[in-house]
């Protein structure tokens, strides 16, 4: 069981490739002498009936011939040959093929047709498979050269992971100049099967990889994608580079909201909730993989630079702006540590210019005292060669301060041959090193960017928050009762009916059919009112001159409605009116419009946008998107991204904004997205605010039937914290258990927990000896992915706060049947019924998710575990190698 699936990919002990010949331009002959050229260590099989010899090696006709196991089968055979292999091998006993041929789901008819063949086959045998269309995988730790590459890459730390052979190879060509080695290099080429989301899980527990860098031209399962992510960034960075990023994309074009938000928008806002780091270019993607494999963190963005040129300083200032990086105030006593350290010419200021003449002293002195300063984050120690100037010197003595260093400290060197040894010594005891002052002000925006994002991959908000009240019930049979009438696009009426269903602040309206009805509404409502046109045919009411402002009195009220519907039959004679929606006119002073909308990405579903709201939205432009569900913290996360963030702020004469009202109508929306798969476009524009709270003035939903019977958040690309799963119950001397899913900042009462285990408890667990969690089981252990994990804990509450006393989980294995579980309970806390709780929990959300068996293994003396699985109706069996452990099975 603690094998992993793709071990025969990454790790095969025989490989077979199909389509070996004695052709010097085949693929399949680079591919089998790539294999036996880079001294793999495993059996290398050639199978091609048109030879009975490739060299000195036998050549089979077929898998048949061959007596011994074969882990992986390398097909690069015409593609109408590949479904008949596949069966072959997975009659055979292979669980792991690669796919080089080219013909199948790239192109359309009869390769699809072949595509979905292969697909059928290997799943019957369970057999996972790589490609079809790719270059294949390189481990050159083992010496596994399973691709058609010109070159076997350097053993290294980096996995790469890629959609492009070609790149690929364009990529290793490039590192193997620049001395930098792989763990890894992975080839998807059509992901029919295995797609970045199973390769990142293999990736984040091998040891052998530190960084991993992943080249990105589309995604095809954005949840499988968006978990694998969120798992591998929970244990090493991952750094991401995506072409097309000006492509349109499919978007909403009437939509305000999908106007606004691109295809790039959202990938970006969904790299940010996994931890990973996106960047632009090749030598970026290396850059920030070095970078952050060394550990060095920031918790904020203050860099200090230090330069002997005035003139590398500024560049550096200007990225820093650029990139949004806050250039560091020193402190006053840093100031005066430098006025006393540096000659009376210096900078005075940060950048901190030591002058050319400057020793390595002198740059020591100037480094240490930023590194100290507790208004700095990091600092970039910036050095051109001037003739009083000496590079490796200086280059020593930042070495020596980065032991000692606790934030980041990066070099730029600029200049190449008088440089090159101080480079060199950078390299040898890893202290990031940059030839630019913009490419080493973007590398301390990595670190900040990495910080940020863990951040935000550390939340897990469920999809109601506990400070919303939501009538979700209600606001179903709102969007039932539009969807029975054939429409998706709401009325106003419906739109703020919905809206309030979920808690959101709305301005009333009231529909008028007749001038008269206007009148009384408004009597009704108050002076002034608002007037807006009622129409099915209508999207957005400015395009028709279909509002009326600041209608003041009874007098004006019925011109008001006759005149607003000739203007509109004027300007559109064929449309459906209803009437006209009569509304209190809202007086704010200081307050400022907002859009909040809510548009379906084809890819990652549901998408929350925020930005500066009002007519001319589209040409300001200026907006953040993020993925639901949000909470507290990603929410503000949201709103800072944005221009409008700073008038949201005290200015002139206006008062700050209430943020508590807007986080509230941003938690709103996300409950709604979460709540109401059919929501597709959502505009609220605007929503007006100020420091008194905010009010919804106008809004738009469309609604569709497409998404409307899918299960539950299964429209979402990330899978909400799921609170609903929360139980209390009692045990019988009167003390209360909470059993509940586990949360990232569990993380001190798991340990705590296992801290206070029995060794032999510690051992029925982990089968082996364990004092305490390391950094890495900790994270896996608490920041799971609900979507294919559960991890219940029971907690009770002593002095105010909560211990754990037991724990469950489950993980789904790849074939979307089975899973395997484990279970503990603090020894002062067994036979009081924990474990039958929690495992009965565990039960019934398998059984939920679809999976058909739990499985695992006990060790055979733990009898009370034993009879506890037993009487929940588990199957025992005998482990195939070990009679010391004994198998358990239960169908779900």
């Amino acid at each position: 069981m603690s094998r992993h699936f793709l071990d025969p990919l990454f790790a095969p002990a025989a490989v077979a490739v199909f389509g070996a010949s004695q052709r010097s331009e085949a693929v399949g002959t680079r591919l089998y002498e790539n294999l036996l050229h880079a001294d793999f260590s495993g059996a290398v099989y050639a199978i091609n009936p048109k030879y009975e010899r490739l060299g000195d090696e036998t050549c089979y006709a077929s898998i048949e011939q061959i007596h011994e196991k074969i882990d992986l089968a390398v097909i690069t055979t015409p593609a109408r040959t590949v479904p008949e292999i596949v069966r072959q091998c997975g009659e055979h006993g292979v669980r792991a093929a690669v796919v080089v041929s080219a013909g199948f789901g790239e192109g359309k008819g009869e390769g699809a047709h072949l595509q979905q063949q292969v697909l059928q086959q290997a799943g019957q045998y369970r057999m996972r498979i790589l490609g079809p269309n790719c270059l294949g995988i390189m481990r050159p730790e083992r010496r596994l050269n399973a691709t058609f590459s010109n070159s076997m890459a350097q053993a290294g730390s980096l996995a790469l992971v890629s959609q492009s052979g070609a790149l690929c190879t364009a990529i290793l060509d490039w590192a193997d100049a620049r001395h930098i080695g792989f763990s890894a290099v992975v080839s998807l080429g059509g992901a029919a099967d295995i797609d970045f989301g199973d390769i990142l899980d293999y990736l984040a527990l091998d040891p052998k990889t530190r960084s991993i860098l992943l080249y990105v031209e589309g995604i095809h399962q954005a949840r499988r994608f968006i978990s694998g992510l969120r798992v591998a960034a929970r244990f090493k960075p991952v750094v991401v580079v995506k072409v097309g990023r000006h492509k349109e994309g499919s978007r909403a074009v009437v939509s305000h909201t999908g106007a606004m938000v691109g295809e790039d928008d959202v990938f970006d806002a969904a790299l940010q909730r996994t931890g990973a780091v996106r960047v632009m270019t090749i030598e970026q993607l290396f850059a920030a993989a070095q970078l952050l494999a060394t550990h060095q963190r920031v918790k904020n963005n203050r860099l200090a630079i230090v330069t002997n040129g005035g003139g590398p300083g500024v560049m550096a200032t200007d990225r820093a702006v650029d990139l949004g990086i806050s250039v560091a105030t020193l402190s006053e006593d840093t100031i005066n540590k430098l006025n006393e350290a540096l000659p009376g010419q210096w900078s005075h200021g940060n950048p901190v210019d030591v002058l050319g003449d400057a020793p390595p002293e002198r740059y020591q002195t100037a480094v240490q005292a930023c590194l100290l300063d507790e208004n700095v984050d990091g600092v970039l120690t910036m050095l051109t060669p001037q003739a009083m100037t000496k590079p490796e010197a200086v280059a020593r003595l930042l070495v020596e301060l980065k032991r000692n260093a606790h934030k980041p400290l990066l070099a730029c060197w600029m200049g190449e041959t008088q440089v090159k040894y101080a480079r060199e010594l950078f390299a040898r005891y890893q202290l990031p090193d940059f030839q630019t002052p913009e490419a080493s002000v973007e590398a301390f925006a990595y670190l900040n960017n990495y910080h940020k994002n863990q951040q935000l991959l550390m939340q897990v908000p469920g999809p109601l928050s506990s400070r919303v009240k939501a009538d979700t019930e209600g606001a179903r049979l709102i969007a039932d009762g539009v969807l029975s009438k054939h429409r998706t696009l709401m009325n106003l009426l419906e739109s703020q009916a919905l809206l309030t269903a979920f808690g959101m602040p709305v301005n009333t309206a009231i529909l008028a059919r007749s001038a008269n009805e206007a009148l009384v509404a408004a009597e009704s409502i108050g002076f002034p009112v608002a007037l807006k046109i009622q129409s099915p045919d209508i999207i957005h009411k400015s395009d028709v001159h279909g509002v009326r402002l600041n209608v003041i009195d009874a007098y004006s009220i019925r011109h008001a409605y006759t005149d607003l519907i000739a203007g509109v039959k004027a300007v559109r004679s064929d449309i459906c009116i209803d009437g006209v929606t009569v509304e209190k006119m809202i007086s704010k002073p200081h307050g400022r419009e907002i859009i909040i909308g809510v548009v379906r990405d084809p890819v990652f579903g549901p998408v929350i946008s925020f930005g500066l709201g009002g007519t001319a939205v589209e040409v300001l432009r200026d907006r953040a998107v993020a993925l639901p569900p949000l909470n507290s913290f990603i929410a503000r996360a949201l709103i800072r991204q944005t221009r409008v963030s700073e008038l949201l702020e005290e200015y002139r004469d206006y008062p700050a904004a209430n943020l508590d009202a807007l986080e509230h109508v941003l938690r709103c929306v996300s409950n709604m997205v979460c709540e109401l798969p059919c929501l597709k476009e959502l505009d609220i524009n605007p929503l007006l605010i100020d420091d008194a709270g905010a009010t919804v003035l106008d809004a738009r939903i469309v609604i569709d039937s497409e998404t409307k019977l899918l299960s539950q958040y299964e429209h979402m690309a990330i899978y909400p914290y799921p609170s609903e799963l929360k139980t209390k119950w009692q045990l019988a001397d009167g003390t209360d258990i909470v059993i509940r899913p586990i949360r990232p900042e569990d993380a001190k009462i798991e340990q705590d927990f296992v801290r206070r285990l029995s060794p032999r408890a510690k051992y029925f667990r982990f089968m082996q000896t364990l004092q305490t969690l390391t950094p890495e089981m900790l994270v896996r252990f608490t920041q799971i992915d609900y979507d294919r994990e559960m991890a219940f804990i029971a907690v009770v509450e002593q002095a105010g706060e909560e211990i754990e006393t037991g724990v469950a989980r489950y993980t789904a294995n790849p074939d979307g049947e089975t899973c395997e579980f484990a279970l503990v309970v603090d020894d002062r806390w067994q036979h009081k019924g924990i474990g039958t709780h929690l495992m009965n929990a565990l039960i019934q959300v398998a059984a939920a998710r679809g999976l058909q068996y739990m499985q695992g293994e006990v060790l055979a003396d733990n009898v009370d575990m034993l009879n506890l699985v037993l009487a929940l109706g588990f199957v025992k069996t005998w482990h195939p190698q070990d009679r010391s452990i004994v198998v358990v099975t239960r169908r779900l």
